[in-house]
């Protein structure tokens, strides 16, 4: 979408190269104007426009893979049960490929209502995530504690029947991040009403292994290897994070851009 825009945008200068006679000059849409940009630049529109619909389509793609073969997977919260990675990734691409296909289909048919459309989403998106950030660091400590206490409700599910998704993802994040519990492995005790621990908890994993001693666990709580993990790599998030505000700030200019000039036109041919 965003290399629609920036085309459509540089139309003029194309236009420049052209002989003040030439077709380039004297159509009277901005449909016609591409087309001869088109020869001009030697531009694939047809490929541009697919290419923006398949960023969208692959993400929805991914998430219903995930969700069709692994469930309820990556599942930690009891409160959220629905705030999968499969789900995400399905509300994600799909919110992609509607706004771009709006994006794409305002900017090659002139349609100043679509263009106008795909302006306010991208724009209340933008701001939904400047609010986000605002309020994840502004209740940075509440955040941590509720979260902290929904992620130990949900370990009262662990092992149970139809919460296989919230199990194997325990099982994977303690083995992965070699942690145990939430904030201890203590934690554990409380599920069990006992001195045990998950199998995956142990140093070498075995059968019946969170019956033995102690001193075979992993005993670093999850919740702060997580962290820790995040804080590793936050220069990396804030790249991700300033690379998507940069695309859609430039889909807001160009997108607004777009709209005028086809404000403009209409009313110098009319």
């Amino acid at each position: 979408m965003l290399w629609l825009l920036l085309e459509r945008n540089t139309l003029l200068f194309c236009q420049l190269k052209a002989p003040l006679n030439s077709p380039k000059w004297t159509t009277v849409s901005l449909t016609a104007q591409l087309a001869a940009w088109d020869e001009c630049c030697g531009t694939d529109i047809p490929f541009k426009k697919a290419t923006h619909k398949l960023g969208g389509c692959g993400i929805l793609g991914v998430g219903v893979w995930l969700s069709v073969t692994q469930g309820n997977f990556a599942t930690l919260s009891s409160s959220l049960p629905s705030l999968t990675a499969a789900n995400v990734l399905i509300a994600v691409g799909t919110i992609v490929m509607v706004i771009g296909c709006l994006g794409c289909v305002g900017a090659v048919k002139e349609s100043r209502p679509l263009l106008l459309s795909f302006f306010i989403l991208l724009l209340l998106i933008f701001l939904l995530e400047i609010l986000s950030i605002i309020l994840f660091f502004a209740y940075q400590n509440q955040i941590d504690h509720y979260a902290q206490s929904d992620l130990k409700k949900g370990l009262q599910l662990f092992g149970t029947e139809g919460n296989v998704g919230l199990t194997n993802a325990w099982s994977i994040v303690q083995t992965d991040f070699r942690c145990c519990g939430v904030t201890n492995h203590t934690d554990w005790f409380e599920v069990y009403n006992m001195t045990r621990v998950p199998d995956s908890c142990c140093l070498e994993y075995s059968d019946n292994c969170g019956l033995e001693n102690p001193g075979t666990w992993w005993t670093a709580p999850c919740y702060e290897r997580v962290k820790g993990w995040l804080q590793e790599n936050l220069v990396a998030l804030w790249i991700f994070a300033l690379c998507t505000a940069l695309t859609q700030i430039l889909g807001l200019v160009f997108s607004m851009t777009m709209f005028c000039q086809a404000e403009k036109t209409n009313t110098f041919y009319a």
